[in-house]
């Protein structure tokens, strides 16, 4: 486009909306708009500024009404990793706890390398006005405001206190906002009073314009290292990543693990990285992962890590990888990820880097017997998987078999959404995803409050869809107000509520370390002043009825198949209510989790479980 010295003058608010409507992405020769809307709740701060220019530029930038800062956060965060990091929605606040309400949200896209684009009202620049409504008073600054706290969650933050700042902070949050390395929440704060004030904005900045994002390539002379550390391995295990999913290398991992031979693990995030049935396909990996997969990474001689951070879980607080001599070979495009525990660095895309690797590698395969072994693991898991979700007779159902059953029902294009709680585990160990993007456990941040926002973000990438949204009675009573919204815009979740009276998964844990459970199910207080074993009858169905949802109710194995089966046939949001059992859980993962419990205690239970962490710390180790 040939240089214009062309002006448009416009608000602040205008020019944003302005600009992100013309925003294109583009990766493969595939070129589609970046921006999918803005989510918004309008307030003291944003409605006659970047509420306004939303009014003004409705039929060309859609705003999607939320009931919760928190939670649109958490739509645009499942928004994003629908779109595979190629589309972003941005979220509009107002000033003050309407701002910060958003943390946890900027916070958990962050972690989990997802781009959303927070955009909280800010403090006047012009401080003609009192600083006390909806604002801190600092003695350290005048220009400190509640909006500096999204400095810890953002990959970029910036205020904007002159109009003529703007075009260069958006063009900056495009550049984080698109980075397959450095993306995640980016935020503008935005004063209110600069909002409304008007400049000559250069046309230039209004251009369609499309971001490539490139498939960076690794590093010859490290892949032929890393080539090398393979091909002398006897026992190499894959940790696959969701970096696999987001660079769509799910088929070039499939070809590369049946000719190798090398068995693969997943993560959360990598959960779908492999058809759950092939056969080096050893599934969940870690502290929520299966013994199976455990036992294999175990005895690794060679850890493979593709597109994955180590988080705690994946590597059971450092206690899973016990060979003395393992080695790591690290592929990831985000240097800090891919020099993790001491591995041996490869920074580039993981499509092109596992073609290149397998290149390499065109002469290497795995010891026979070892195969046998992987593949073994892989079809002992899948019938473990089978018993466990098969059908008993019992009164109540428990959280493994309601798991089962959905899956049963879902589909071959679906998603299903989950995040904190004692769901996650089962989920990763058990759930069959139908393709690459049938699965979104938000396990980055672990972030109670994501499941129903982030289950309407998928069904608004995709509408095309099944989603499907397994929520806990604790975190439905913590965030649910979403299902209001998709009501609303007429999108259709089917949000499964699993009641097992209370904080069921913190429960399991207290009890383990010695804490006995306190304080974890939603129990009376006794008139001795202490919680008792009286439940609080919570009609959670009538809630979930209050926000215009269907509501369908199931005890038993046949009523919940029969609830799935209506719910098919209905084009509303619908909610099915089932009761599980509040300990019916299976088998642990024989891989540890770092929770440290107190070194001193009158509590038996405490010193029998001090007792017990010392036992098990004594294996964690730095890979140094």
């Amino acid at each position: 486009m040939p240089y214009t010295t062309d002006t448009t003058r416009l608000t602040v608010g205008q020019a944003v909306v302005r600009f992100l409507a013309a925003q294109r992405v583009e990766r493969d020769g595939d070129s589609q708009p970046f921006f999918g809307g803005a989510l918004g709740i309008f307030g003291h701060g944003n409605v006659a500024g970047i509420g306004q220019a939303l009014l003004q530029y409705r039929e060309d930038f859609r705003l999607y009404q939320g009931r919760n800062e928190q939670g649109m956060v958490h739509i645009a965060t499942g928004y994003a990793k629908m779109r595979n990091r190629l589309g972003a929605m941005a979220v509009t606040t107002s000033i003050g706890p309407g701002a910060t309400n958003m943390i946890t949200g900027a916070a958990t896209a962050t972690v989990n390398r997802l781009p959303v684009l927070c955009l909280p009202s800010d403090i006047f620049a012009s401080r003609r006005t009192g600083p006390v409504l909806q604002q801190l008073e600092s003695s350290l600054s005048w220009d400190s405001s509640a909006s500096d706290a999204f400095k810890a969650v953002s990959k970029y933050w910036d205020r904007i206190n002159r109009p003529d700042q703007l075009p260069t902070a958006l063009l900056e949050a495009m550049r984080t906002l698109t980075s397959p390395a450095d993306t995640g929440a980016v935020t503008l704060s935005l004063p209110q009073d600069v909002q409304a004030e008007a400049w000559d904005f250069p046309d230039l900045l209004f251009r369609e314009r499309t971001w490539h994002v490139p498939r960076a390539r690794a590093d010859r002379a490290a892949l032929r290292r890393a080539a090398q550390v393979i091909a002398a391995a006897e026992r190499p295990v894959i940790i696959a990543g969701g970096g696999v999913i987001y660079s769509a290398a799910t088929a070039e991992l499939e070809a590369f693990a049946a000719r190798t031979g090398i068995p693969v693990g997943v993560t959360q995030a990598g959960k779908a990285s492999l058809p759950f049935g092939h056969p080096q396909m050893v599934n969940a990996l870690g502290a929520s992962g299966s013994v199976f997969a455990n036992q294999l990474a175990n005895q690794a001689d060679v850890i493979i890590g593709i597109g994955t951070r180590y988080t705690d879980f994946t590597t059971a607080s450092n206690t899973l990888f016990t060979n003395p001599d393992v080695t790591f070979v690290n592929l990831n495009v985000t240097e800090l990820d891919a020099q993790k525990e001491s591995g041996l660095a490869l920074v580039g895309d993981a499509r092109e880097s596992i073609g290149e690797l397998d290149e390499l590698l065109a002469e290497y395969t795995v010891p026979a017997a070892y195969r046998a072994e992987a593949e073994k693991a892989a079809a002992d898991w899948r019938t473990e998987v089978d018993r466990i979700l098969e059908i008993q007779d019992a009164p109540t159902l428990s959280q493994a078999e309601a798991i089962g059953i959905v899956n049963a029902a879902a589909g071959d294009h679906h998603v299903v959404v989950n995040a904190a709680g004692s769901m996650p585990g089962d989920l990763h160990r058990l759930w069959r995803p139908s393709d690459p993007k049938a699965y979104d456990l938000e396990y980055g941040n672990s972030c109670m409050g994501y499941e129903v926002g982030g289950a309407l973000g998928a069904k608004m990438a995709d509408p095309t869809r099944d989603v499907f949204c397994f929520i806990g009675d604790g975190t439905f009573l913590l965030s649910s107000q979403e299902i209001m919204t998709a009501v609303q815009e007429g999108l259709k979740l089917t949000v499964l509520l699993v009641d097992n009276y209370g904080y069921g998964s913190i429960a399991a844990l207290s009890e383990t370390r010695g804490s006995q459970g306190f304080a974890c199910r939603f129990n009376y207080r006794g008139e001795d002043g202490q919680y008792n074993d009286d439940r609080i009858n919570v009609d959670l169905a009538a809630n979930a009825a209050s926000y215009g949802a269907d509501v369908l109710t199931a005890t038993t194995a046949s009523e919940l198949k029969q609830a799935l089966t209506d719910a098919a046939t209905i084009d509303n949001t619908v909610v099915i209510y089932v009761r599980v059992d509040a300990k019916g859980r299976f088998g642990g993962s024989g891989a540890w989790w770092d929770v440290p419990v107190p070194e001193v205690s009158e509590l038996d239970s405490t010193q029998q479980a001090r007792k017990e962490y010392e036992e098990q710390v004594t294996v964690q180790r730095l890979y140094l």
